[in-house]
């Protein structure tokens, strides 16, 4: 839309909000205003405004005004000026390409709308608010209360499930800002109705606009946040992202975007450091170099493999999901997020990560260390370990993932928690590229985040194990195929702590007739539910031999120890008593 008869003033003060008294030609001229809303911000002493000058002589006011400077920013003033440029921007195609109707004023229900639509099929009502209100470079709406804006966000809910297209349509009356966002500071209601709305689809646009002294017409599309918390999220973006190009570690799964490389890092990684994951990535990769190798190693091969890095399942789950990948997907991962979910042991962290990484999909992957830094990030003080709240972020984090590099801002969250964002102790925000937007550093409580509900208390089960040898071999048992380190070997033990009397009379029961017996070293070792308290014995015999197998003892084998370089997968439990035979186990294999 256009002007004519500009002129270039300097504002002096406001008595109302239809009144401004104008420095003009040296002169104080009595204007109209041609916006109502506050405009505190823009209408400051001095501030170079610019009028037009009415071609109606029998006016009170010979000027409006429909412009003003805010620093580097030219802003258009006037309130019919948003629904002006939007009705030129309808008939040429700015909507629906070839509109068959543009009807401005129409009435639906209760509300009476801006605009009426129709191309073909399409019917559409569009509701226009325009935006004058901003703040370093954020642009937001309404700068006063406005029951009326509220009823019309809900009105065209009820459109919309007429059938009709709804919009909203935000006309930023400027240039040159970052994005939209509701006032909810000043209208905590209409920023709660037009997230509903948007829930319920209507869709929320927003457009800057070309402003001149003597023109104002729309431009381009201005990114929509409907909460300050959205907002805070889509700002750490491009900080994380420069960072990460920086930092991040040089780690052997990142060489390259092979999905089976990614895939079985990011099994590994599951509850273990990354430090202790390197030896045993490359000692698998040089194994099982392939997904068809890992669908058809035996499974001793891949509980050896895997020893020492615990919760054995995660490999046993590593095999199905390769022997499916084998029957359902031509032995190729498939490059698609819902897909890789169908496979077994892959949840929506490890889909999001093997998506975004290895084929550029913008999903989130989300773990513990995205969950802490978030949650620190916005002072969040959901539970992070229900799983209903880890769902929630994963929505919250996908409407901002940026498309261009998906797998470079998941890879930053998770590198920023496990490096710099850390937990059990004081984290690194001096050296953080997010401490400016964080709200718990802001706040001084880092330490008070993330929450987390009290767990259980785990069980303690106490046990006596024996290290039972002869002068060549030692027993051991293989553990049951269900349940805890199953399929795994062991040493013999009894439930509870044993007294070595108890211990020699256990034994001859089963027949094995002990030479000498001494205490070793009580050990500890600690599950997700329970805990193992074990003192153990080491039991020296005259011979192992097969025909001492009898009753509870008839599931032994007996073993040299060093088979176990490459056989018998022992779990890292019973490190304290493998030394005794000098077994190696896990990474000191490596």
């Amino acid at each position: 839309m256009k002007y004519c008869n500009i002129c270039e003033g300097r504002f002096l003060q406001r008595p109302n909000r239809f009144i401004a008294y104008v420095e003009l030609d040296g002169q104080e001229t009595r204007v109209h205003v041609k916006n109502t809303g506050r405009c505190r911000e823009l209408l400051t002493e001095r501030a170079k405004v610019y009028l037009e000058k009415s071609d109606n002589p029998d006016r009170s006011t010979a000027y409006d005004l429909v412009a003003v400077e805010k620093g580097d920013l030219l802003i258009n003033m006037d309130s019919q000026a948003p629904n002006q440029a939007v009705y030129e921007w309808l008939l040429a195609g700015g909507l629906f390409s070839a509109p068959t109707l543009v009807r401005p004023e129409t009435v639906y229900g209760g509300s009476r709308f801006d605009f009426y639509v129709e191309a073909g099929e399409e019917k559409a009502f569009v509701e226009v608010k325009g935006v004058t209100l901003e703040k370093d470079g954020v642009v937001s709406f309404p700068d006063a209360p406005s029951e009326r804006a509220v009823k019309h966000v809900e009105e065209l809910v009820e459109a919309g499930r007429a059938g009709y297209q709804v919009y909203v349509l935000f006309v930023v009356q400027m240039k040159g800002v970052k994005y939209f966002l509701p006032n909810e500071r000043m209208h905590p209601e209409f920023a709660r109705a037009l997230r509903e709305a948007a829930e319920q689809g209507v869709r929320i646009l927003c457009y800057d606009c070309l402003v001149r002294p003597d023109e104002m017409r729309l431009d381009a599309p201005v990114t929509v946040y409907l909460s300050e918390d959205e907002a805070r999220l889509a700002g750490i973006v491009e900080p994380l992202l420069s960072w990460f190009a920086e930092n991040k570690r040089d780690l052997p799964w990142r060489e390259n975007r092979d999905p089976y490389r990614i895939w079985v890092s990011e099994i590994m990684l599951q509850q273990t450091r990354v430090e202790a994951v390197k030896p045993y990535f490359k000692r698998f990769m040089d194994r099982l170099p392939d997904l068809h190798a890992l669908a058809h190693a035996p499974e001793e091969t891949l509980l050896k493999l895997w020893e020492g890095l615990g919760y054995y399942n995660r490999v046993r789950n590593l095999q199905k999901a390769a022997l499916q990948v084998e029957a359902d997907y031509g032995g190729q991962m498939p490059a698609s997020y819902e897909e890789l979910l169908k496979l077994t042991g892959i949840g929506s962290y490890t889909a999001g990560a093997i998506a975004s990484i290895a084929f550029g999909l913008p999903y989130p992957a989300v773990d513990g260390n995205v969950l802490r830094v978030l949650s620190r990030l916005r002072m969040d003080s959901r539970l992070i370990n229900d799983g209903k709240v880890k769902a929630q972020v994963e929505e919250e984090l996908r409407a901002v993932m940026p498309v261009h590099a998906p797998g470079e801002f998941n890879q930053a969250l998770m590198e920023i928690g496990a490096t710099v964002c850390v937990p059990n102790g004081a984290p690194l925000c001096e050296i953080c590229p997010l401490a400016r937007q964080c709200l718990a550093h802001q706040n001084g409580v880092e330490s008070d985040y993330p929450k987390k509900e009290v767990k259980k208390p785990r069980v303690i089960e106490k046990m006596t194990v024996l290290v039972i040898r002869d002068e060549n071999k030692v027993a051991v048992h293989k553990r049951p195929k269900e349940g805890l380190l199953a399929g795994l070997y062991e040493f013999p033990s009894i439930p509870g702590h044993r007294t070595p009397e108890e211990v020699i009379s256990f034994l001859e029961e089963n027949g094995i007739k002990t030479l000498r017996i001494r205490p070793m070293e009580a050990a500890k070792h600690i599950f997700t539910h329970k805990e193992w308290h074990m003192i153990g014995y080491a039991v020296q015999v005259d011979e192992l031999a097969p025909g001492d197998r009898t009753g509870s003892t008839g599931d032994w084998i007996y073993i040299d120890p060093a088979q176990t370089r490459d056989n018998f997968p022992i779990p890292s439990a019973f490190r304290t008593y493998t030394k005794y035979m000098k077994m190696k186990l896990g990474k000191e294999l490596i």
